[in-house]
């Protein structure tokens, strides 16, 4: 229902923060993850999960698209809550979640507190098939501005390319080369897939 919300950050704490949208103050909760993410800039956005209970609305806040969709899968597994889930996120990033789950990591996924033997090798069984289609969700994000990024991988998709391996040889690409232009990122990438 509420997707992500923007506005004036008024209040931050490592377990949650304020966010002042139109005059409604929203207080997101968020992992450590994302307390380390935001800055201190009054401007502030947070992709969101709202939890409907009987007794509350809770919106969760997430610092991008992949930590929410590792969230909601987590929520998904029977026996993790959204607490749980929350916690996983701060003992850990999501992408050591996410690499955790995928090379069936039972005793990493078992360290976090409250998650023992038989619950985090459901975490794995449930969710290692999904895990892997969240994989690098929000590396296009990190570079929005980059046009040139974007054509480029368009391209590559419309000549049959999968996108995610186009996206990594292209991000290598933009990396040795930032201000290449479309054509070259996509002569280069050609060579290399």
């Amino acid at each position: 229902m509420i997707t992500h919300i923007q506005g004036k950050l008024t209040e931050k704490n490592p377990t949650h923060v304020v966010i002042e949208c139109n005059g409604v103050g929203y207080m997101l909760n968020i992992s450590l993850h994302t307390f380390s993410q935001i800055s201190d800039n009054e401007n502030l956005k947070l992709f969101t999960h709202l939890q409907v209970k009987e007794d509350s609305h809770t919106l969760y806040g997430f610092s991008s698209l992949a930590e929410r969709e590792i969230f909601r899968l987590l929520i998904s597994v029977s026996g993790i809550g959204a607490s749980t889930a929350r916690t996983m996120l701060s003992s850990l990033t999501p992408k050591q979640v996410r690499e955790g789950i995928a090379s069936n990591d039972v005793a990493l996924i078992q360290s976090i507190k409250g998650i023992g033997a038989k619950t985090a090798q459901r975490v794995i069984i449930d969710l290692k098939d999904k895990i892997l289609k969240i994989y690098d969700i929000d590396e296009v994000s990190v570079s929005q501005g980059n046009t040139s990024k974007e054509e480029a991988l368009s391209a590559l998709e419309v000549l049959g390319f999968v996108k995610k391996q186009a996206e990594r040889v292209v991000d290598k690409i933009i990396i040795a080369q930032p201000d290449a232009n479309v054509e070259t990122i996509i002569k280069q990438a050609l060579k290399n897939l």
